[in-house]
């Protein structure tokens, strides 16, 4: 049998095994099976200058000399010696003075007819600029997760300031300005309102020597009410002053002067209602003294919009409608609703009312009619009535108050139609 390792030069047979790796763009190695190396490539040696002539040089070595942590070239060493074959994704070196990322991929090599050719074989690849790639890659992720956190926490922070808002602006203005419609708020405008004032007669005399806590419970239980009817009816709430309600219709949107004004006393009216109802609650807290409410009433042309300085500004209603609203709140009887010519005639057919002759209110030179408002005629008295068409049943709730009791009448007519449904 002819032995092919005595026909050839040892020497050559290297060379030629190694001639793939002598142009290739990595830093080639070949080394015997004790890890000495045998031949590195060009690349090799412009890679790793400092290491000089590194023939016979037990690989390990080189990769300290390099500066290769102690952890993976005990990694190198115990996968090659497990596995037949080894790759370290990142190795950081350090050359010339620069941070460089490189991956080393080594295998045993095996040749059943040269036996020197059964050793280690690896590359060095230089994937810095794929590294620094990516390290960007994750560190703009990073940014952009920092971000959305910071752009979520910003928008709750948002979120919180604008229900703390909502507080202190009437829903329809808060509703303007957060809707992008807000401009509209910017100027002042001329407007046909309706304006409603209201007052607690002798709100002094109630609250006198009443303890901090039950004067918040009793103020904030009466203005919280009188506000859920206000915006149950359409009306935009202007102010608080004190115990004193300022209400209009008609801005930032409006039903026409008519339905603002019958929206006006439907909503008066209501609030009259409510507070005999609350009667109970206070006195059950210790409030025994019964709260008379006065109300004024009146429509005509406003000025409203933004008013204020560069500091502050308030969206409310300035015009002599609004100081007669006052005046006719203030020449009203306790429990009683005090309503100008001027909406009268917008509702009188619509409305029970009861001349009270003419006043001449503070601040205006000449009389002024008014009425009181006992209530309204008909269907009238129902605000919105609520109206749901079906398939096979219409539904006509003509007071939305009485909408439990509706379904309450349509459970017991679902049990008794139940009972005429033919059995399979």
């Amino acid at each position: 049998m002819i032995n092919l390792e005595e026909i050839f030069n040892r020497t050559n047979i290297i060379d030629l095994s190694f001639f793939n790796f002598r142009n290739a763009i990595t830093a080639c190695y070949f080394a015997d099976r004790d890890l000495r190396i045998l031949k590195v490539n060009d690349n090799f040696r412009s890679f790793f200058p400092i290491l000089g002539d590194v023939s016979n040089a037990y690989f390990p070595n080189v990769l300290q000399q390099l500066g290769v942590d102690k952890a993976h070239i005990d990694s190198f060493s115990s996968q090659l010696k497990e596995k037949g074959r080894v790759l370290i994704p990142n190795v950081p070196i350090t050359i010339d003075g620069q941070d460089r990322i490189f991956s080393l991929l080594s295998t045993y090599t095996n040749d059943p007819s040269f036996s020197y050719l059964n050793g280690v074989q690896g590359q060095f690849v230089d994937r810095t600029e794929e590294w620094d790639l990516r390290m960007e890659r994750e560190r703009l992720m990073e940014e952009r997760l920092r971000d959305r956190e910071l752009i979520e926490e910003k928008t709750r922070q948002l979120e919180r300031v604008a229900n703390r808002l909502a507080k202190y602006l009437s829903p329809q203005i808060y509703t303007s300005i957060f809707s992008g419609r807000g401009e509209t708020t910017d100027s002042l405008a001329r407007k046909n309102l309706t304006i409603f004032f209201s007052d607690i007669e002798g709100f002094t005399d109630i609250t006198d020597g009443m303890e901090p806590e039950r004067l918040a419970f009793f103020i904030n239980t009466y203005l919280s009410e009188m506000s859920n009817i206000a915006i149950e009816f359409g009306g935009t709430i202007d102010k608080f002053i004190g115990d004193a309600i300022l209400v209009f219709f008609g801005d930032p949107e409006t039903e026409g002067d008519r339905n603002d004004a019958l929206r006006c006393a439907r909503m008066a009216l209501r609030m009259r209602e409510r507070v005999r109802e609350l009667e109970k609650v206070w006195h059950e807290n210790g409030i025994s003294k019964p709260l008379r409410v006065r109300m004024g009433i009146t429509t005509g042309y406003c000025t409203v919009g933004n008013f204020g300085s560069e500091h502050r500004l308030e969206y409310t209603v300035l015009g002599g409608p609004v100081n007669l609203a006052s005046r006719l709140q203030t020449s009203a009887e306790p429990d009683t609703i005090l309503v100008g010519d001027s909406t009268y005639l917008l509702i009188r057919d619509a409305a029970d009312t009861t001349p009270m002759g003419q006043i001449t209110p503070k601040g205006f030179a000449r009389p002024v009619e008014c009425y009181r408002l006992d209530g309204l005629k008909g269907s009238e008295v129902a605000q919105g009535a609520l109206t749901r068409v079906g398939r096979h049943v219409a539904v006509n709730i003509p007071d939305r108050r009485r909408i439990r009791e509706a379904i309450e009448e349509l459970r017991r007519i679902e049990t008794e139609l139940a009972r005429h449904i033919p059995a399979e």
